[in-house]
């Protein structure tokens, strides 16, 4: 029998997840060449390689892939084991809020590998607009915000920055209407920015839908009776991103900005890693 050694499939993972060595150093806290040996150990334990180097980075071999699955598993696992047998400490909640179009589909796996790595803290999420988790944010209220914004405050740091792209229905026609119908909700950070590039661009538009609930937003696009805009890669299964030329105008790109307050205890550090990995792992997508 031959033994994995988790360090490092860690290491691999961290390398997969961020789409490169350096990113992945980071978040090991550990040199480059430290975690490009310990790749390299790892493809001669297996025969296999499982990583293609080149330039612009690293991407997963057929092989990478498959090991991807049960290492991401053997890690978790390895975690959970051990912060529930040796650590009573890590207890209590933290508070995390992120924006509606952003949850998915990051998210998810973040407060997986929370729960997994501190069984012990309640990971409260709480879905809203960037204004309404920023307000929060400064009352204390809220540990950990994720935002979209086209900018950045005081203490914000940047994991992605996004094209904001044109969606509507799959194969839809409504982008074609004039005037153009949009469908925002009230408090959406994109509406104003959107607007603004309508009327730059001499396009006459009028909202369809002004409502509150992103549901409503989504049968409407959904059903072709407006367009609407997101962040690329946030469009849900029931909409298709627009590819229409100059038809539309350029719409820029907006930043996922993380904010994290006072609160240094271990599990909030811990979520903010994860955070930061999940924003790495869709850059390098």
């Amino acid at each position: 029998m031959r033994n994995l050694d988790i360090t490092t499939l860690r290491s691999f993972v961290a390398v997969a997840r961020s789409g490169g060595v350096t990113r992945a150093a980071g978040f090991l806290n550990l040199t480059q060449s430290a975690v490009s040996m310990q790749l390299k150990r790892l493809e001669e334990m297996l025969g296999l390689q499982v990583l293609e180097r080149s330039g612009r980075g690293v991407t997963l071999t057929p092989a990478g892939v498959q090991l991807l699955t049960y290492a991401e598993r053997i890690v978790d696992l390895n975690d959970e084991i051990y912060t529930k047998l040796t650590d009573q400490s890590w207890e209590g909640e933290v508070v995390l809020g992120v924006p509606h179009d952003i949850v998915y589909p990051t998210i998810p796996s973040v407060l997986k590998r929370m729960g997994r790595s501190h069984p012990r803290v309640r990971v409260q999420l709480i879905s809203s607009y960037t204004k309404e988790l920023k307000t929060q944010f400064k009352r204390g209220e809220v540990d950990v915000i994720l935002t979209t914004e086209n900018g950045q405050d005081q203490g914000a740091e940047t994991l992605l920055q996004t094209p904001l792209r044109w969606i509507g229905a799959p194969d839809g026609q409504a982008w074609k209407t004039r005037p153009l119908r949009l469908a925002f909700c009230r408090d959406c950070m994109f509406r104003a920015e959107t607007i603004d590039r309508l009327d730059q661009a001499g396009i006459a538009w009028e909202l369809a839908v002004d409502s509150a609930s992103d549901m409503t937003v989504d049968a409407t696009v959904s059903a072709d009776l407006a367009v609407t805009t997101r962040l690329d890669g946030h469009a849900g299964p029931q909409l298709e991103y627009i590819e229409v030329g100059n038809a539309l105008p350029d719409l820029g790109a907006q930043n996922i900005n993380l904010y994290m307050g006072a609160n240094k205890a271990a599990p909030v550090e811990a979520l903010g890693d994860y955070l930061r990995e999940g924003m790495s792992a869709l850059r390098a997508a």
